[in-house]
């Protein structure tokens, strides 16, 4: 396994509560749009075993043109050790990268894309939709639903409705509101739906999509195809 470790090049704060850490790109690093990967603080593998609590899966909000790694945080006042720690991280600082995967990329089968987001899961989507932007063939269109109670919405200069791109974005700040809105957008028997946020948010779509006849190969989450499954195969 080969780690990268690269340093902070530019700290973004998004919203009061969400930062987006820019990384310079080592050499021979490479993604694609829907990425995660393992985001380690210093000190992480110092000993016998890997610190555990200095790691976490993040997903990569940028694209390999924009010549840097994003990676999108919401960071709250009480937060992890590990959240405490990049917090104080400044420009400049190491941090290292680790097994990079795209569970998601955005899939060009001639057929409408629905991204359904919590919050800071909007960071998965940000690369495929400007993916999207930039080489439409493939894709019908896109609609974007996120769900933020704070009502500080993410990255709106790109998650704002086109209608020359064939990109709608809608936000709602209530699960009442959302849980409609996929119900809605679940007419489409033929799309295909992004699902990221939590498990429990992913359970909850899930079970709103199968209800409404959408069936497990069109669901796609950022989880590894045997998470997946065993996330798909509750029994209606």
């Amino acid at each position: 396994m080969q780690i990268y470790w690269t340093k902070i090049n530019k700290i973004i704060e998004e919203t009061p509560e969400v930062k987006t850490y820019l990384l310079d790109c080592p050499e021979d690093f490479t993604w694609e749009e829907g990425s995660h990967t393992h985001f380690a603080l210093e000190g992480f593998n110092a000993g016998d075993k890997p610190n555990r609590s200095l790691i976490r899966h993040m997903s990569i909000s940028t694209l390999p043109h924009e010549d840097s790694i994003g990676i999108t945080t919401r960071i709250r006042e009480q937060c992890s050790e590990f959240k405490t720690i990049l917090s104080n991280l400044e420009v400049g600082n190491e941090v290292a990268i680790f097994k990079t995967h795209s569970n998601v990329p955005l899939k060009r089968e001639d057929k409408n894309v629905y991204l359904l987001s919590s919050g800071v899961g909007l960071a998965t989507f940000r690369p495929l939709v400007l993916d999207y932007f930039e080489r439409a063939a493939g894709v019908n269109q896109i609609h974007s639903l996120n769900i933020d109670s704070s009502k500080k919405f993410l990255f709106t200069t790109i998650f704002e409705t086109a209608p020359d791109k064939k990109f709608t974005s809608q936000y709602v700040d209530n699960r009442k509101d959302y849980y409609e809105e996929v119900k809605n957008l679940a007419a489409d028997k033929d799309g295909l739906f992004y699902v990221v946020g939590s498990d429990e948010f992913l359970i909850q779509n899930i079970e709103v999509l199968r209800e409404q006849g959408i069936n497990p190969e069109q669901i796609m989450l950022d989880k590894h195809e045997r998470q997946r499954l065993e996330f798909l195969s509750f029994d209606l």
